[in-house]
């Protein structure tokens, strides 16, 4: 059964040729305002890793990544979920110093996702990481990362609503910053994706944090792997959605363990079978630098601001029978 949901009286904001240069017009001037605003460079990126790497991100634990042999390299590859942990071995190994980071165009292939307006089984994203000190390990920086990556946000959709008079997307500049035990606690009786659309109607523009960790009700707000982001300084980027009238998360990102949150995080997620994977073990040994990352959301970030109500206007991808139906009869061609 399709989890489609169009809006009554939408109609796609563009022409599909304009749509294309719209697109366009975002991944070219946000990459650079990015760039700009957390003192990131460009580099490549691997499509897949090797499986016995530990370098896959494996998501929330359940999903299956695309895997294939190699005969002739000997060994089989995982189509990458996101390059989490494959930036951090990147710093260190292109030798950045504090204070510079990467970013990289990051494809994947998510099989077992539950498609719908916002998701699809391919994901892009832009994907960036930073080196930090470990004076940066704290919340203060965390939020002033935040507020810098809204801002270049937002500064592109101001470009895209001037180079496109058609569009009218106005983005909260203002970023409020809450826990989601804080969300538990103000809104026991919702579930937490409730609880987002609660936060984001009401604030516009939200970063929720502490992502991870069980709160007070004994589960969790979301899912989060043990061994990329310290569940104490980390969160989601928020943005309130007019055409779906929802939030949309836009960015997972955060300040990445450190040795000794890493070990703690592996043993309270019951993960402690990893500490014997190369990555784990450098990062364990102290080996990697500490930094800082998370990606953004290209087809997402594009939806949001041309004011798209499906992902498939933005992105090619594969869709069930029923969601084109239901498109198609709508006027909303997927691409």
């Amino acid at each position: 059964m399709s989890k489609v949901f169009i809006p009554q009286n939408y109609r796609t904001p563009l022409s599909v040729y304009e749509m294309q240069r719209a697109i366009e017009f975002i991944k070219s001037n946000f990459q650079m305002n990015l760039s700009h605003a957390l003192n990131l460079r460009r580099v490549s990126a691997p499509l897949f890793v090797d499986e016995n790497s530990g370098l896959n991100d494996n998501l929330n634990g359940y999903e299956r990544p695309v895997s294939f042999d190699i005969p002739d390299v000997g060994t089989n590859a995982q189509v990458v979920h996101s390059l989490a942990k494959w930036k951090r071995l990147a710093l260190k190994r292109y030798d950045f110093n504090a204070g510079k980071g990467l970013f990289t165009d990051m494809n994947a292939i998510r099989r077992d996702e539950e498609v719908d307006n916002l998701h699809s089984i391919y994901v892009d994203q832009w994907d960036w990481e930073k080196v930090i000190t470990e004076e940066d390990r704290t919340e203060n920086y965390l939020k002033q990362t935040v507020r810098a990556i809204v801002g270049a946000i937002c500064e592109t959709a101001d470009a895209l609503n001037v180079a496109f008079p058609s569009l009218k997307t106005k983005l909260c500049r203002e970023v409020t910053f809450v826990t989601g035990q804080e969300l538990e606690d103000r809104w026991p009786e919702l579930t937490s994706k409730e609880r987002e659309h609660a936060i984001a109607k009401e604030c516009g523009t939200v970063f929720l944090m502490k992502i991870g960790r069980k709160q007070r009700s004994g589960k969790p707000h979301d899912g989060r792997a043990p061994d990329y982001d310290d569940w104490d300084l980390n969160g989601d980027i928020l943005f309130w959605n007019d055409v779906l009238q929802s939030s949309i998360e836009i960015s997972s990102m955060g300040i990445r363990v450190s040795p000794e949150s890493l070990d703690r995080q592996l043993t309270e997620a019951g993960c402690d079978d990893r500490r014997s994977l190369p990555f784990h073990k450098m990062l364990l040994d102290g080996q990697l630098p500490l930094t800082m990352g998370g990606g953004i959301g290209q087809s997402r970030l594009c939806m949001l601001m041309i004011g798209t109500c499906h992902i498939g206007e933005v992105q090619s991808s594969l869709w069930d029978e029923e969601t084109k139906k239901i498109c198609q009869d709508a006027g909303i061609l997927l691409l």
